[in-house]
């Protein structure tokens, strides 16, 4: 497969991930799709446009090409899940909704699915290795901003209403205390919005 991410290289040691801004589609997949799904309701709409400063700031940013519903970048490749409760895994089998993805009968074989893993989700995750490495190698530690969009409201994953902003260090694991202080403070400072650190979506990939 031809253009499976978009990379730019920038000077900084920050590196913005975008793994669902991806649109492409395979023809087996679209062939499959319930018409439900054909509209790609649950992509991170508008990510690349939302992160188009980054460049101004001297980030690199690292871009998926092909739709979560052909795999998902944001997962391990053992599908290990992420969250307890509903979530969808490496290879989606249902909509945010709850509504199946994919036609009676329809739904990709393991070798196709084993191809997506080998040509869309190992390079992605090569590239973004390589670039955390050459940032440590040049600057002695790098940041990785994975970036994500939701629906604000979606009852099949969780209750209520998600807050604006939503932060995840997988209970601080993946992220400097300091650091996440400092990024609930800039959160907070936007009146208007709220945020939450470690709610539903902590992170962990």
């Amino acid at each position: 497969m031809d253009n499976v991410l978009t990379f730019k290289r920038g000077r900084v040691p920050l590196l913005i991930s975008m793994p669902h801004a991806g649109l492409k589609l395979t023809p087996l997949v679209e062939a499959a799709l319930v018409d439900e799904a054909l509209s790609l309701p649950d992509t991170d709409w508008h990510i690349p446009r939302l992160y188009d400063f980054a460049a101004e700031l001297g980030a690199s940013t690292l871009a998926a090409e092909y739709s979560r519903f052909v795999i998902d970048l944001n997962r391990p490749s053992d599908d290990k899940p992420m969250y307890v409760g509903a979530t969808t895994g490496l290879f989606p089998s249902i909509l945010f909704d709850g509504v199946p993805l994919f036609k009676d009968g329809q739904t990709p074989s393991a070798e196709e699915r084993a191809r997506y893993l080998e040509q869309i989700w190992t390079p992605y995750h090569q590239t973004l290795e390589q670039e955390l490495q050459r940032m440590r190698d040049e600057f002695g530690y790098a940041l990785l901003f994975d970036a994500h969009s939701i629906r604000g409201h979606i009852p099949h994953l969780f209750e209520g209403r998600l807050p604006d902003f939503n932060l995840g260090t997988f209970n601080g694991v993946s992220c400097d205390p300091e650091l996440a202080s400092r990024m609930e403070q800039v959160c907070a400072a936007a009146k208007d919005y709220s945020h939450v650190l470690n709610g539903r979506f902590k992170g962990g990939h």
